[in-house]
């Protein structure tokens, strides 16, 4: 099975309310409120649901019960008042609660922006796979990054209102690994999630004709070597088109992430680029997720088909 184009919501527009989930670990109050705040600031209504100021009465990882978690989710998004959903933060807990999700109501509710990355990712997969429909691995309200970064806000602000002015991706920081330019359909997020996906109900078979964006966050070059051998090994990796690479933060000295990076997939013979601006990182630019693109290893960049909204 080929990844193909998923279908796209429409953008955000000035008084649109939007709804703020805590699918995985607790958000401090104070990072809460300012990432809030500059929702508002951009005309927006942000919705704060119930569990996302909470905490789990035995697991200090999780806001809330999984249960919880996942009806607040839900009812974000059966809300016919709400535009979009954003994460409060990453952390843990997402693939504890993607199946207790009211998958048929949500796909009766139709589309909606998502956004949000990390520990999110599983949640991407699984609006890719349960509904066929496309997410933006972005920032999320709680996140430093997001607080402190005005090129990360301006990223995402111009995706949700005007993205057709963001359809070519990339910072100065990015370089080529392996040469070369592919087209396909973009799919990925933190590469553990992804491994972690592999062998449940409803995973994605492969990344065939996809352009892979990987990245993540407190991961030794050694259990990265592992995540990688194992969809090297699954052949979860057969067939994809091109892959970009964004941060590797607390993972240890680049160059030793960069050699089993450069060793792990330049066996697959595509186009890799390095560095691109996503994920854990001081800047973070917003990337579409199941949207047709080429990838340059040229370049440096990533060149939307299309806008990520309609």
């Amino acid at each position: 099975m080929t990844v193909t184009p998923l279908t796209r919501p429409r953008r955000l527009r000035a008084g649109d309310r939007v709804a703020v989930v805590a699918p995985s670990g607790p958000v401090p109050d104070d990072r809460l409120e300012e990432g809030l705040g500059i929702l508002r600031g951009w005309g927006l209504e942000p919705v704060v649901m119930p569990h996302v100021r909470g905490r789990h009465p035995e697991f200090w990882y999780l806001s809330a019960s999984d249960d919880d978690r996942a009806r607040d989710l839900t009812e974000a998004w059966c809300d016919p008042s709400v535009s979009a959903v954003i994460c409060a933060r990453g952390g843990y807990g997402a693939q504890r609660m993607t199946d207790l999700l009211d998958w048929t109501a949500i796909r009766s509710a139709g589309s909606k922006v998502f956004v949000g990355y990390s520990d999110v990712t599983a949640l991407h997969e699984a609006f890719a796979t349960r509904m066929g429909h496309a997410t933006l691995h972005g920032p999320m309200v709680g996140a430093v990054t997001f607080l402190k970064d005005d090129r990360t806000q301006e990223s995402l602000r111009a995706t949700l209102f005007e993205p057709e002015s963001v359809r070519t991706l990339g910072l100065d920081t990015a370089r080529t690994m392996i040469p070369g330019r592919a087209r396909g359909v973009t799919l990925g997020g933190c590469v553990s999630l992804l491994a972690a996906d592999l062998g449940t109900p409803h995973a994605r078979p492969s990344a065939r004709g996809g352009l892979l964006l990987l990245e993540d966050v407190g991961e030794e070059d050694y259990r990265l070597d592992r995540v990688l051998t194992q969809l090297l090994r699954t052949g979860w990796l057969d067939g994809v088109a091109g892959v970009a690479l964004g941060s590797w933060a607390q993972c240890g000295p680049y160059e030793q992430i960069r050699a089993v990076l450069r060793d792990r997939l330049g066996g697959l013979g595509v186009p890799v680029v390095e560095e691109l601006g996503f994920g854990h990182s001081d800047t973070a630019l917003t990337m579409p997720l199941g949207v047709p693109a080429v990838l340059d290893a040229e370049s440096c960049t990533l060149t939307l088909d299309e806008p990520a909204l309609i």
